[in-house]
């Protein structure tokens, strides 16, 4: 594939990106593969488990500059859309919990984490990293509820083409930008986007239902109570 380097290990695939893109002008959509992180990062400090050479473990970095900052969850809402809509493909149920997890059921089956670097009052570069569990039959991690579409469909799939297809999808959505399209897109695809469920914070535990997702990613449920809650990534959890 065009503009794609694989390697067989890394520590991270957005540490090492990142290296690449100060160090050159790489061209956008440039996408890192490694068959292997040994500190892969998910979002805050969290790890990702994955055996070497069973999943998808990649960064991409793009050069956002028409993107205004307070809108950059756009690019995190394209992201989750593009990887969807190829796994759409091969599984029903599958659905984005906010802010952009992948998830089957219940069943956590990709993470995303997008990393900024900023220049004045715009976006220099975005390097998005995804893990998807694709080959793996087994974790081992302390991860409450990972799946693989090993686990949703019974047969291996091609890494190398799985890859390319969301690479393509993410990027055709990133170069059309319809910024109407892919927020109504992603508000249709929300993990518990009907009813009420539970949720918790440092002090209390609840039931809401979504409201919407702001454009700066912020979160707006209502309880059963009628009480209005809002919340950016990590104010909030979803009791599964």
């Amino acid at each position: 594939m065009k503009n794609t380097l694989s390697i067989s290990e890394t520590n991270s695939t957005n540490a090492l990106l990142w290296e690449m893109v100060r160090g050159n002008k790489l061209p956008e959509g440039f996408t890192l593969h490694a068959n292997f992180q040994t500190a892969g990062k998910g979002q805050i400090g969290n790890s990702w488990e994955s055996a070497s050479g069973k999943n998808l473990l990649f960064s991409t970095v793009l050069y956002p500059v028409h993107i205004a900052p307070d809108e950059q969850f756009l690019v995190s809402q394209l992201v989750s859309i593009g990887i969807k809509r190829v796994l759409d493909e091969y599984a029903k149920d599958i659905t984005v919990k906010w802010p952009n997890d992948i998830y089957w059921n219940d069943k956590k089956i990709a993470g995303i984490l997008i990393e900024n670097s900023l220049q004045g009052n715009r976006i220099k570069a975005v390097v998005i990293g995804i893990g998807l569990n694709v080959n793996q039959k087994e974790f081992l991690s302390k991860a409450p509820n990972p799946v693989s579409l090993l686990h949703i469909i019974g047969k291996r799939q091609n890494r190398k083409k799985l890859l390319e297809r969301i690479c393509k999808s993410i990027f055709e959505l990133y170069e059309e930008l319809d910024t109407d399209k892919i927020r109504s897109e992603y508000a249709k695809a929300l993990y518990r986007k009907d009813g009420f469920h539970a949720y918790s914070t440092d002090t209390e535990s609840f039931r809401a239902k979504i409201i919407t997702v702001c454009p700066d990613g912020q979160l707006v449920l209502e309880t059963d109570k009628g009480d209005r809650k809002e919340f950016y990534f990590k104010e909030v959890k979803f009791i599964i």
